[in-house]
């Protein structure tokens, strides 16, 4: 019962803070979640929507005067990634960023090789993650729900880890990198539509700060 209280309320907050507070920007929102409840409330929001980057992303957040801090320059990060990579859906989430790939930019049709406009996309993603370097980085693969599972999912780790070892070829530091494959798991889209299904076919990356950003935002919030 105590356990249920507590995801009651961590859910409550969760709700009010995302559909009560809407006209807050989301650097504000990153510091009240965190301060408010930390990772349940990440923990409750990705399982409910179904959305591994958002419950990864707000369960992970600092709260508080830091986590305003870290949120102020996210916005920053994700105002560049956008100006710099349009063919990429960019999306601000509590103190992280969610950057989204469909895979007919990054893959052909079943393949897990990245095509030479991968590349081109993946060079312009790469000059912004490195002037931001002390932010981590998880790479998920997706797919639709074409196919038998086993072989969706051993997809989707392929082409995550093509992607993650591009971009460490590029200087990205492989210590920033993490991969993960949801195979057809995690759908954010209709897979009873072949648009829904495309946009599922989707490579996700995951930036948030790391240990020694998370420690200057102490630091800088004092």
């Amino acid at each position: 019962m105590k356990k249920l209280r507590i995801s009651l309320i961590a859910a409550s907050i969760a709700l009010l803070i995302f559909a009560g507070c809407a006209s807050w920007n989301k650097t504000q929102k990153g510091a009240v979640v965190g301060t408010a409840a930390g990772g349940a409330v990440g923990a409750i929001i990705g399982k409910t929507s179904g959305n591994t980057a958002l419950g990864a992303i707000v369960g992970a957040t600092v709260g508080g005067a830091a986590g305003a801090v870290i949120g102020n320059e996210m916005d920053k990060q994700a105002e560049e990634i956008k100006n710099t990579v349009p063919d990429a859906r960019v999306e601000r989430v509590g103190e992280g960023i969610v950057v989204e790939f469909s895979s007919n930019i990054l893959f052909g049709f079943d393949q897990s090789s990245l095509s030479n406009e991968a590349k081109s996309n993946l060079d312009k993603l790469v000059l912004v993650l490195n002037s931001y370097s002390e932010t981590d980085i998880e790479v998920q693969g997706h797919t639709d729900s074409r196919g038998a599972e086993a072989y969706n999912q051993n997809l989707s780790i392929q082409r995550a880890g093509a992607v993650s070892n591009y971009l460490t070829q590029k200087g990205i530091r492989s210590t920033r990198l993490t991969t993960r494959g949801f195979g057809e798991n995690t759908p954010r889209y209709d897979n009873s539509t072949a648009e829904g299904r495309a946009q599922n076919r989707r490579v996700e990356f995951l930036i948030t700060a790391n240990e020694k950003m998370k420690a200057e935002a102490e630091k800088n919030a004092k």
